[in-house]
């Protein structure tokens, strides 16, 4: 008598695959490490390398002498993490720094959980996290684009803001300085992963156009920016920004389309990822308006990182079959 087979569902199968999800975001962040490589040159480049070798490397290297597993790096994943991490780097960040925020990001954040799909925290995010931490001084140190070596290093459009309502100017005078056009197009200042806003929205839309991710995280992060924005904007405009310019400063745009849509560490249900995403815009405007950092996303993200437990507990998505 032949033996009966039972396998878990679901018994529909696609042509999906984790490394051709990993493969597809690779190519949605080609036109912002492109743009990195334009303003920021050679340096950036070392800066791209040594992140996604530390990063594929070191999981290699704990799972076939530590976990004593078959290799996941063909997966794709721990590349994605060290092109995010650098991106979230300035260009100026020295190569060892580099390093042990890939040994934090690969070996804490994500190995230690037992890799992919596992991991609580967005790897990338904890160790750029830690690098800010534990190296203030090189990751608030930021150079002027196009690569120049003996760049002059200034404050980002968040940390003028910050600095100059530390002084008693207002924001109309400071905004009055920066150009919404190369907010948009081009880099002033930051990490890496700030050089084109115009870039990363458009892996935004092929990860939506492929159908990789589902847009309503990143859209409820937009809008609950610009609606908190708007409001603290009407209450006082001579000391909170407009939401044109939250939107378009700072890692809103690369943390908003590229890591709070992480599969693992965001919730499955679209209520909850609204929720999510709601949660993310909201944290992101209250460190920026009320905290000593002139940044939240990073904050923000891994804050709501550890709500998606719950979140999954309290929306389900609708079960197959059901109407």
């Amino acid at each position: 008598m032949e033996k009966l087979l039972v396998s878990p569902n679901p018994h529909i199968h696609a042509p999906v695959s984790t490394k051709t999800l990993m493969r597809d975001v690779i190519i949605a962040l080609i036109p912002a490490v492109i743009c990195s490589f334009v303003f920021y040159g050679w340096r950036e480049i070392l800066v791209m390398a040594v992140s996604v070798a530390s990063c594929v490397l070191l999981e290699w290297a704990i799972t076939k002498y530590m976990l004593r597993k078959p290799s996941t790096i063909g997966d794709l994943s721990a590349v994605i993490t060290g092109i995010l991490l650098a991106l979230n780097l300035p260009y100026t960040t020295p190569w060892w720094v580099v390093m042990i925020g890939a040994v934090v990001a690969i070996g804490v954040a994500k190995m230690t959980f037992g890799g992919i799909g596992q991991n609580i925290w967005n790897p990338a995010l904890v160790g750029r996290v830690f690098l800010l931490v534990s190296f203030p001084t090189y990751m608030t140190t930021w150079g002027a684009p196009k690569g120049v070596v003996d760049a002059v290093s200034g404050p980002t459009p968040l940390g003028a803001i910050q600095e100059g309502l530390m002084q008693g100017a207002s924001v109309q005078e400071l905004t009055s300085a920066f150009n919404y056009k190369d907010l948009l197009f081009a880099n002033l200042g930051g990490s890496a992963g700030e050089a084109c806003a115009l870039a990363l929205l458009a892996g935004f839309v092929y990860l939506c156009c492929r159908k990789v991710i589902k847009p309503w995280i990143t859209l409820s992060i937009f809008g609950t920016v610009a609606l908190t924005s708007l409001i603290f904007w009407g209450i006082d405009p001579s000391r909170f920004t407009d939401p044109l310019f939250n939107l378009l400063t700072g890692g809103l745009i690369l943390g908003a389309c590229f890591m709070a849509t992480d599969y693992v560490t965001s919730p499955m249900s679209l209520w909850g990822g609204v929720i999510f995403g709601v949660g993310i815009g909201f944290l992101t405007m209250m460190i920026r308006y009320f905290g000593s950092y002139p940044e939240g996303v990073s904050f923000a993200i891994l804050i709501m990182n550890s709500v998606v437990p719950l979140l999954n507990m309290w929306f389900h998505q609708k079960k197959f079959g059901r109407k």
